[in-house]
């Protein structure tokens, strides 16, 4: 388990992630909305089974969890790689380069 000691570390890093993702403009930035151009990935069933898996709602039933991971998490690599080749950034190439 990580300790809170651990956040801080976290969220510069994150910090540090967005800063060299994010767009000069506000139209830019408002443009690239990853989960609009790629309609295909099941979005809010991914976001729904963060939410359980995290919260445990109800308890989780573990053979159906299983099952995801043997049907649909393949399909599901396959299209984030495919979104991933496409948003690839050369380094030197993004803003403030």
């Amino acid at each position: 388990m990580r300790s809170d000691a651990d956040w801080p570390g976290d969220i510069l890093s994150a910090v540090a992630k967005i800063k060299e993702r994010i767009s000069d403009s506000f139209a830019a930035f408002q443009g690239d909305a990853v989960k609009d151009r790629h309609p295909e990935v099941p979005w809010p069933q991914i976001i729904a089974l963060r939410n359980i898996l995290v919260h445990e709602y109800f308890g989780l039933n573990m053979h159906q969890v299983w099952t995801m991971t043997q049907k649909d998490l393949p399909t599901l690599e396959e299209q984030v790689q495919r979104i991933r080749g496409e948003t690839v950034i050369e380094p030197g190439s993004g803003p403030g380069a």
